[in-house]
């Protein structure tokens, strides 16, 4: 069998696993299972949810093995793959109006510039899909198949808006689909990249109302302000909000979710905690974001952190002492938060001094704000000419998710070079910030 880029390769076999038992290794081939091709993840999950598997391997050097397999319904093979959706991802086929990647200087490493749309990467990593990438056969697969959360980027229900805002004819039919989605159990998670004078205001308030009574299946909502770069030219002319303008948004938003906790018993729709950043404004309860639901849009994270950051340094020994100088990097969106906590930790630790050093968006412009898009030359540029202390700690939020690589492809190891110093990339949560710093 000819190793194509997309076969399905097996990369790993999880200890005591059915597959480990049953002499699967890693480089085997995954031809088929009870006589299904499997074309992709979907594919694989399905097929091997049942009790009863007949599976067929090419081993590495060329045997072909049927293997019989009685299990409980769902229990894993202990099985991973190269590729984790075992096919070539969908390309974006948008030229949203918002897209980041649009905004992108050139000579940036390739993958950064690939645009993925692809609802199984939304199942499996949760990425945000737009669902225009999918027919209606791809859509009733997702059905037949349960594949449930997604992450949906829905951005307005106005069909024509949105075919503007995507810049695809296709994009139009966004509430028909959700509803067929939803309608048929599948929990979906939605997204909102909000744009003045576009999708707000009375906008946002049709979308709103199009999409809450598809509550639960259509879980949450988040709302995240628009993001611009210094390198964005020749595109759509948007407007970054402000903190007039972030105020209104805010006050909009708390009308509604008084509304929805009256009328479905959740808040349903929620803010990134950067709108609250620019208006000034101090972020809801820890209460008021319920589960958490959209963690991962920058929605909850500060109160999420505060809250793991105080129950942790209440278990720290009474009397501890630490004689150490360390230096904390965060992003100007933060740094008022993280030099609250690092106020808090002093206090409670004696001798131990933190100092916050806020890094500006030179690479991106100084509208960008967040510190995961900050980059590693901007830190050393930043820091090459300042009394630092022993060691400096950054978010891991800054580093790419699988190795410890800026957005720049600069190194924790050039970072540690350039300002001699040792780098440690805390979690974004309150433990391990605390940790990353005393221990």
């Amino acid at each position: 069998m000819n190793k194509k880029k997309y076969n399905n390769i097996i990369s790993k076999v999880k200890p005591d696993s059915i597959a480990e038992e049953m002499g699967i290794e890693q480089g085997d081939i995954l031809i088929n299972i009870n006589g299904k091709k499997v074309m992709d993840i979907l594919d694989y999950l399905f097929l091997t949810s049942d009790e009863f598997l007949e599976i067929e391997i090419e081993k590495k050097n060329g045997e072909v093995w049927i293997l019989e397999i009685d299990k409980y319904y769902d229990e894993d093979l202990g099985i991973e793959f190269d590729n984790p959706i075992l096919d070539q991802a969908k390309y974006c086929k948008n030229k949203c109006i918002f897209c980041f990647i649009d905004q992108l200087p050139k000579n940036m490493r390739r993958s950064l510039y690939f645009k993925d749309d692809d609802s199984r990467l939304s199942f499996l990593q949760g990425n945000f899909v737009t669902l225009t990438n999918l027919r209606d056969m791809d859509i009733d697969r997702i059905i037949e198949y349960n594949i449930s959360p997604i992450n949906v980027s829905i951005h307005t229900t106005n069909p024509d808006l949105r075919v503007k805002m995507l810049n695809n004819k296709r994009a139009g039919n966004i509430l028909e689909r959700i509803k067929k989605l939803t309608e048929n159990r599948i929990m979906i998670n939605g997204q909102i990249v909000l744009c003045p004078d576009v999708n707000d205001d009375l906008e946002l308030d049709r979308t709103i109302e199009d999409l809450y009574t598809l509550y639960p299946n259509l879980h949450s909502v988040a709302i995240v302000p628009v993001g611009i770069t210094k390198f964005r030219q020749n595109l759509y002319p948007l407007k970054i909000f402000d903190k007039e303008s972030a105020n209104k948004v805010i006050m909009q938003i708390h009308r509604w979710q008084k509304l929805l906790k009256e009328k479905i018993g959740t808040n349903f729709v929620y803010l990134s905690d950067e709108f609250y950043i620019m208006a000034e404004k101090p972020l809801p309860s820890y209460e008021s974001y319920e589960d958490f639901p959209q963690i991962e849009n920058g929605v909850g994270l500060i109160k999420k952190m505060e809250h793991e950051f105080n129950n942790h340094l209440k278990t720290l020994p009474k009397n501890l002492e630490i004689n150490k100088t360390i230096t904390v990097v965060t992003g100007v969106s933060a740094a008022q938060f993280i030099e609250k906590l690092a106020s808090e930790l002093t206090k409670k630790v004696s001798k131990l001094k933190i100092e916050v050093l806020t890094i500006k968006n030179d690479f991106f412009g100084h509208t960008i704000t967040v510190s995961g898009l900050i980059t590693g030359q901007d830190i050393i540029n930043q820091l090459k000419d300042r009394e630092l202390g022993e060691k400096i700690i950054i978010p891991k939020s800054m580093l790419k998710s699988d190795e410890p690589i800026f957005l720049d492809d600069v190194t924790i190891q050039d970072l540690e070079k350039s300002l001699n110093r040792s780098v440690v990339a805390s979690d974004v949560n309150g433990q391990s910030f605390i940790e990353s710093i005393i221990k």
